[in-house]
């Protein structure tokens, strides 16, 4: 490990990459996320990689196809409308079984909206914004030592699973600084077997594709596929919780937003006030069991996020309808406040009441 460093966002994204073995990136310049290919474009040359600024964030995606189907460690990173015009380019990563890595730094929406943070790619993100039946395991750091670490083992979750794998943090990530300590350097090895880097010995040349004109076939890649992604919500799932032994009620918040509910919980605890918070740290594969811990001793959840609300359904699914579920958001980049975040909870405790 690295001594602690002060790093901005976008460029700690950028060595954490380049820590985990990765030696191509391919992008297109959209603001809050420019610094992370401005970063890579002179520090993959010092270790041998090659940067590329595409033409078009539709480019820079198959882009990443090619170089991780020939087995090179990939990424590119964009923020909400570009990450839209990758989305066909994913679900060809998801399909072809490549490994790749995406970054997006969220910025408010819809079209081009502003250049300000939000949360409101959550659903693009966790549903697949591309066609058909695929997944793509989606971490959701909170910090920027969660960024480096969670863009490190991106590369690994890629590699493992052979697919893509979504980091999505927001302008404000980006753009703020932290210290932070990097891992080190992982080795970089040879292609894997299935690359398509000629014969290397065997008869025949690999092949990588994702079309399937027999829907039999294509029925059957899909049950792989399927069997895959079981495999994540089995392996992957991360979440963290907070001052939640107590508690009557429970903040549910990602990213950002959860550091500003932080604030909100130690306030209304220093006032007397039972809260907790539930935190996802892997938005997709959703976190479950901790809803199905707490839904059976907590009165109600609220969730709040930097959006008009989209986590919010996946946290209605995980509770099931055990207690009641309410929102708190902002939009178009605009930050919640924590007395707002307070008053929201106070209004819901008065509300709901007590179970016990």
């Amino acid at each position: 490990m690295s001594d602690l460093q002060l790093f901005k966002g976008n460029e700690a994204v950028g060595e954490a990459a380049v820590r985990a073995g990765c030696r191509h990136f391919f992008g297109y310049p959209i603001t809050p996320q420019n610094e992370l290919p401005e970063y890579m474009s002179w520090r993959l040359p010092e270790v041998g990689g090659v940067f590329l600024q595409a033409e078009s964030e539709v480019a820079a995606i198959n882009m990443v196809y090619g170089a991780g189907g020939a087995g090179a460690k990939a990424m590119t990173s964009s923020s909400s409308p570009g990450i839209s015009l990758k989305q066909e380019g994913i679900s060809f990563l998801a399909g072809a079984e490549i490994p790749g890595v995406i970054v997006n730094m969220v910025r408010g929406g819809p079209g081009l909206g502003g250049i300000q943070p939000a949360q409101s790619d959550y659903f693009q993100a966790t549903r697949g914004g591309g066609h058909g039946d695929y997944r793509t395991v989606v971490l959701g750091p909170a910090s920027l030592q969660e960024l480096v670490d969670m863009t490190y083992e991106a590369f690994q979750i890629a590699d493992r699973y052979r697919n893509p794998v979504m980091v999505v943090g927001d302008g404000v990530m980006g753009q703020m600084m932290e210290p932070v300590v990097f891992p080190d350097m992982a080795e970089v090895t040879d292609p894997p077997d299935w690359a398509t880097t000629g014969k290397r010995g065997r008869d025949n040349f690999n092949l990588i594709n994702s079309l399937y004109l027999d829907p039999e076939e294509l029925w059957e890649h899909n049950r792989k596929l399927n069997d895959k992604y079981r495999q994540m919500t089995e392996k992957e799932v991360r979440w963290e919780t907070r001052a939640t032994d107590d508690a009557d009620f429970a903040f549910v918040a990602y990213g950002t937003t959860a550091r500003i509910v932080q604030k909100a919980v130690e306030q209304m605890r220093e006032d007397g006030h039972a809260v907790g918070l539930v935190r996802p740290q892997t938005l997709w594969p959703f976190p479950q069991e901790p809803f199905d811990e707490l839904s059976d001793r907590v009165d109600g959840f609220r969730t709040v996020e930097m959006s008009l609300g989209q986590m919010v359904e996946d946290v209605r699914l995980a509770v099931q309808g055990r207690v009641p579920v309410q929102f708190y958001g902002t939009t178009g980049g605009v930050m919640p406040d924590y007395r707002d975040i307070i008053s929201a909870m106070e209004e819901m405790m008065r509300k709901v009441g007590g179970r016990r």
